[in-house]
This record gives C-alpha cells, sequence and structure tokens, in this order.
C-alpha cells in the first residue's frame, strides 16, 4: 500500500475504535440505567443516560418503560456490534488491495448489511412506538434523543449494502476467472 492509503487507513481505524468504545459506553449506560431504575431507584428514570427524562413514561406503565428502554438498548448494542465487526476488519489484515473481491469482504459487506437492517427495525420500531406514546398524550423525550433517529436511513443503507455485497459476489467471479487465465 502506497503511505497515503496507509495513512487514511489508520486514521479510519481510530476513528472506529473511538466510535465503536463511545457507543459501548452509551449501550452500557442505556443497560445499567434501565437495570437501575427498575430494580434499585425509580427516581432514575427522570435523569436517564444522556439527561433524557423517561419518569413520565415510568409511572404512566412501567411494562411501556421496558419495551422502550430495551428498544434503546438494542439500537445501540447492534451499532456497536457493528463498530465491532469493523474494527476486526481492520485488524485481521485480510483486506487486500491487490486482490480487493474476496470470501472474506462478501462475510463482512453481507454481515454489515444485516445488522444495518437490524438497526433500521429496531429504530423503526422504537420511534412508531414513541410515537404512539405522544399520541396517547404522553410527554416524551425527542425520537433523536432516545437513539431512534434515522431508521429509514439504515433500512437504506442495507440496501445498497446488499447491492454492493452482490457486485462483489460477481468480481470475484470474474477476479477467479482471470486467474485461470492466466
Amino acid at each position: 500500500m502506497s503511505r497515503k492509503t496507509n495513512f487514511v487507513f489508520k486514521v479510519l481505524q481510530v476513528v472506529s475504535w473511538i466510535i465503536f468504545v463511545g457507543l459501548c459506553i452509551q449501550a452500557g449506560g442505556f443497560i445499567f440505567n434501565t437495570v437501575f431504575t427498575l430494580l434499585l431507584n425509580p427516581a432514575g428514570a427522570s435523569k436517564f443516560w444522556t439527561e433524557v427524562d423517561l419518569s413520565a413514561l415510568y409511572h404512566f406503565n412501567q411494562s411501556h418503560y421496558v419495551t422502550l428502554t430495551v428498544l434503546m438498548c438494542i439500537v445501540t448494542v447492534l451499532k456497536a456490534v457493528l463498530f465491532y465487526n469493523v474494527v476486526l476488519v481492520f485488524h485481521s489484515n485480510k483486506i487486500n488491495l491487490a486482490q480487493p473481491f474476496n470470501q472474506f469482504l462478501k462475510k463482512f459487506i453481507d454481515l454489515v448489511a444485516i445488522i444495518s437492517f437490524g438497526i433500521g427495525l429496531f429504530s423503526l420500531w422504537g420511534a412508531g412506538f414513541t410515537k404512539n406514546l405522544m399520541d396517547d398524550g404522553l410527554q416524551m423525550p425527542n425520537i433523536a434523543d432516545l437513539s431512534f433517529g434515522g431508521g429509514d436511513v439504515w433500512w437504506f443503507t442495507s440496501v445498497i449494502l446488499l447491492v454492493i455485497g452482490q457486485i462483489i459476489k460477481k468480481g470475484i467471479e470474474i477476479q477467479q476467472e482471470n486467474e485461470l487465465t492466466i
């Protein structure tokens, strides 16, 4: 690899690590606050992880509170898993720019597409659940503050990644044919 490409890879690796660690902290905070509020101190709902006030929801219906916070946890854990896989790709040394189309890359793209679809699914579910609660007259925080923003974008991303995966699959076939002819 050239020096510039190597530098870009290192920068992307550092940025991926920072995002991964941040998402792990956020997911851990959501999980801890949910358990803490349910088992030890119901007042914890008023100052949830990112200063989001879910106390009205907690006092309205605890099962709705559990449903919403579990959806928040699922979305952030899936985002952390996504970036964990990105970090693994950088550390695996299986990226070969001389022969970029390989089975490892195809599996990685497919995995990222599936995780993106899951993030979109649970984000849209959480956004819809929050909207229904707001329609019932409950004061709720902004959907973006609950980590549910952009569910449709995650679905769009998963479809694009599936298309890219099919292109890579065709690239693998062409690359193998070229190896056989040479």
